[in-house]
């Protein structure tokens, strides 16, 4: 075995161990959490969440940071090593996918759209546009790249969502709700619209995961795009 290839196994492997530990709490807040957090009074929450949000919260982001930079490192390898294959590529897929996210911010936090329903058809929307442009423009060389590209992009965005959103606005909720429990300053009203946000970017998310897996799925198993 080359010294490459153990390299890429690796990059892989810190990509599987850091996406599953991502993906497994983003699961467990939207299948489990949420639904917990409503049965729980006052004084409760004021003793569970400022003890198991930060700990779930800092598995939750930093899994999310090595999956993406492991996962950008080892797409970046197999795109540059394509015949015919540029770099430019890689930065016009990165611009579109930043293009898309700033629309995705904008409106949770911009607008402030509450209404899931909507903001799950404008995010579909982006998907297939996401899809679209990375098929016909971006310039990858293998149906394994496009896979990668498209997924990757989508799990761009979910990391983007975790720290530019959710976790923002939860570690505020998370101080309040432990200084409300010490016996300090009331919760302000303003932890309800903050939570409501992060829940949105959090559902988001969880959907999203199903896609991305999807394309990354399909990069190594299914020859999608010839």
């Amino acid at each position: 075995m080359e010294p490459v290839d153990i390299l890429q196994f690796l990059l892989r492997y810190v990509h599987f161990v850091a996406g599953i530990t991502w993906i497994g709490i983003l699961y467990f807040f939207n299948l489990v959490n949420v639904n917990f957090m409503k049965t729980l009074d006052g004084p409760t929450k004021g003793k569970v969440i400022p003890n198991l949000m930060p700990a779930a919260l800092w598995y939750f982001r930093w899994g999310a940071v090595f999956t993406v930079l492991s996962g950008l490192i080892y797409f970046a390898w197999i795109v540059t090593q394509e015949p015919d294959s540029s770099h430019l590529s890689l930065v016009i897929w990165l611009a579109i996918t930043l293009v898309f996210w700033a629309i995705m911010y904008a409106l949770i936090e911009v607008a402030k759209v509450n209404n899931g329903n909507i903001l799950a058809a404008v995010f579909v929307v982006l998907v297939v546009l996401l899809g679209v442009l990375v098929v016909n423009y971006a310039g990858f060389r293998s149906s394994k790249s496009i896979s990668i590209g498209i997924g990757g992009g989508i799990g761009l965005w979910m990391f983007l969502n975790v720290w530019g959103i959710i976790w923002r606005h939860q570690k505020r909720i998370i101080a309040w709700t432990a200084a409300n429990a010490s016996g300090g300053a009331a919760i302000p009203p303003e932890s309800a619209q903050l939570g409501r946000r992060a829940f949105l970017a959090s559902r988001t998310n969880a959907w999203l995961s199903l896609v991305m897996l999807f394309f990354m799925g399909t990069a190594s198993h299914l020859a999608l795009f010839g």
